[in-house]
């Protein structure tokens, strides 16, 4: 099934993030009262910015093919301990976070309307374009 694999293998990338963010949220917003917690978030940007530094060269099997970069699928969680917004030293925003938990929803969504619509189109082929 190597016709599919680039596109599965990045949806599932992109779902596997869209997962941790989500746990990594709810466990922000679930500790919104807890003294002395710090938010954490899903670093992707950053990860993603420097592996693209690296240009990791790929085997081509002809000249005129265009290189490519090789992307880890490893995402750090990071705690900001640089600021405290309540008198408990708790620094949970939770609107900051209840928006961040509804982007995250939708790019969850889209990712998994992507993949339906990769099955869709593979059982198209399946069934002979019927």
């Amino acid at each position: 099934m190597t016709f599919f694999s680039r596109t599965f293998d990045s949806l599932q990338q992109g779902l596997d993030y869209a997962a941790l963010n989500n746990k990594t949220i709810a466990n922000n917003i679930a500790n919104v009262d807890t003294a002395n917690y710090k938010a954490r978030e899903v670093e992707f940007k950053s990860i993603l910015d420097n592996e693209l530094k690296t240009n990791i060269e790929a085997k081509r099997t002809h000249e005129k093919h265009f290189t490519f970069n090789e992307v880890s699928n490893q995402f750090n969680v990071t705690t900001n301990k640089g600021t405290s917004y309540n008198h408990n030293g708790n620094n949970v925003d939770i609107d900051k976070e209840m928006s961040n938990l509804a982007t995250n929803q939708i790019h969850y969504n889209a990712m998994i309307d992507r993949m339906n619509g990769q099955f869709n189109n593979l059982q198209s082929v399946i069934r002979g374009g019927s």
